[in-house]
């Protein structure tokens, strides 16, 4: 079943790098409190997600920020390696948080997996975005196969 506007924030641990190297980061704490804005991508590095989702976020955050959200965190279904270089080459800084679930453990709880074993990369995320208000869903943004346009940085931004 997948998640919907009202439900609360399903409890998991993703994987965040810090100085120290990798570590948890329970979605309680990044969308427990406060307003927050989460994006899924079904890879790093993926030609759509490196060449308009995330740049989107990133070129975007303050303003976003400036809506009253205190976070953004990006999720793929990646490892938190792959994660932390992806946003190094992004630019990202402090403005997005690059969050890996890297077993899918939250996607499934979510209810958003995509099956992309026929391009041979397993079982991902969907492509969605989703405003979280003290660990409840406020909306969801889930895009069509093949399509970027309810998750992209600038939709979500005229939705806040």
């Amino acid at each position: 079943m997948t998640i919907k506007a009202g439900d609360k924030v399903p409890s998991a641990t993703l994987k965040v790098m810090t100085a120290d190297g990798p570590t948890g980061a329970s979605t309680d704490e990044l969308f427990g409190k406060g307003k927050a804005v989460l994006f899924s991508v079904p890879g790093a590095f993926t030609p759509t997600c490196s060449a308009r989702h995330l740049p989107g976020f990133v070129d975007q955050a303050a303003a976003i920020k400036a809506k009253g959200v205190d976070r953004i965190v990006c999720i793929a279904v990646n490892d938190v390696f792959v994660m932390n270089a992806w946003g190094k080459s992004a630019s990202v800084g402090d403005s997005i948080v690059m969050a890996a679930d890297g077993n899918g453990d939250f996607t499934r709880a979510l209810g958003l997996t995509l099956d992309a074993t026929g391009f041979g990369m397993g079982h991902r995320g969907q492509r969605f975005a989703m405003v979280t208000e003290d660990g409840v869903v406020k909306a969801l943004y889930v895009e069509a196969p093949g399509e970027f346009k309810v998750s992209a940085a600038e939709y979500v931004l005229g939705q806040l």
